[in-house]
């Protein structure tokens, strides 16, 4: 519902019929290009998953985790954030790796990507300072400094943190009680196990077999990001000249809007790119046909791949199923 009310608030006052005339005008070629750079992002991300995983002694396939991966984007388009635990279920599923274990990778690979966001953010200030500035001044501190006063009166955030509490103390309880797996008694042997897992999994960052290519992995991902937005300028006439700082930035705040906790980013990608735009030059209209383009292509893209890999996972399944009776 949020994403629809952020959808309506960025076409409000805007001619659709415009709009839907300047998409026409779109060049498939280079539409077809940034779907192939997303690719190459999403088939790079599933190698560097797969590094993070295997000092835990585990080898997964890179079929089955650029499959697990695919069902996790295809997730998010109906639950924001459930990609992150569906991947982790699937790619268990198929492999037989813990579930626990598979969270705590994860959970390194999201701070690996506010880590990169945070970079691109810092390179695209000290090329165009004055334009980023003002443009997160109005669009993202200070709506942040209200929904971070909204959070300090909350209730929902003192919960948290004795929750958060509780959880430390149960796992230093059963620390002291040598709880060693999941399988120990009660309910404190379980939290210990799964805790014990995801541990596991935050460790890997630190016995990557091979740092170089990590590394390699990481900035290839970034620059495919990078890549997939400044090659689709060329797809409509009125952005086909913008700059590589342009699509720096548009990277830079299109990541914001895809990191908005709604499905696929959707309204808050459309919003944040197309006003963005219009600090080179390009109206709001035109930014939002822009915007459109991108983020339908990449979800479209989502949705195809990710429904294959649905497919070929739950065929997968049945055919072991079968086997085992």
């Amino acid at each position: 519902m949020l994403g629809l009310g952020l959808l309506w608030l960025a076409f409000r006052g805007v001619n659709i019929r415009s709009t839907l005339n300047e998409l026409r005008e779109t060049n498939i070629f280079w539409v077809l290009l940034s779907v192939l750079a997303s690719l190459v992002a999403f088939t790079s991300r599933a190698h560097r998953w797969n590094m993070l995983i295997k000092p835990s002694g585990y080898s997964p396939g890179l079929f089955n985790t650029s499959v697990a991966l695919m069902i996790g984007y295809l997730a998010n388009l109906a639950i924001p954030r459930l990609g992150e635990v569906t991947r982790c279920g699937t790619l268990s599923k198929s492999e037989k790796i813990p579930f626990d274990l598979l969270i705590g990778t994860v959970i390194v690979e999201r701070a690996l990507d506010v880590i990169c966001l945070l970079i691109c953010v810092v390179m695209t200030a000290l090329i165009t300072y004055e334009r980023l500035g003002n443009f997160l001044n109005e669009n993202l501190f200070i709506p942040l400094t209200g929904k971070l006063e909204q959070l300090i009166f909350s209730p929902y955030f003192y919960i948290g943190i004795i929750i958060l509490l509780l959880l430390l103390i149960i796992a230093r309880l059963a620390k002291r009680k040598k709880v060693q797996s999941a399988s120990g008694p009660g309910i404190i042997g379980k939290i210990a196990g799964m805790l014990k897992g995801i541990i596991e999994g935050l460790r890997s960052i630190g016995k990557l077999k091979d740092p170089g290519a990590f590394i390699f992995h990481t900035v290839l991902i970034w620059l495919m990001y990078f890549l997939m937005s400044y090659i689709c300028f060329f797809a409509l006439p009125a952005t086909a000249g913008l700059s590589l700082e342009a699509g720096l930035f548009v990277l830079v705040v299109g990541g914001m809007g895809m990191s908005a906790p709604v499905q696929g980013g959707i309204g808050a990608y459309h919003l944040l790119v197309s006003q963005g735009l219009l600090l080179y030059g390009i109206s709001y209209q035109h930014g939002l046909a822009f915007a459109t383009l991108m983020h339908t292509s990449q979800t479209l893209t989502v949705i195809l791949f990710g429904g294959i890999a649905f497919i070929l996972f739950t065929f997968a399944q049945r055919k072991s199923s079968e086997k085992h009776v």
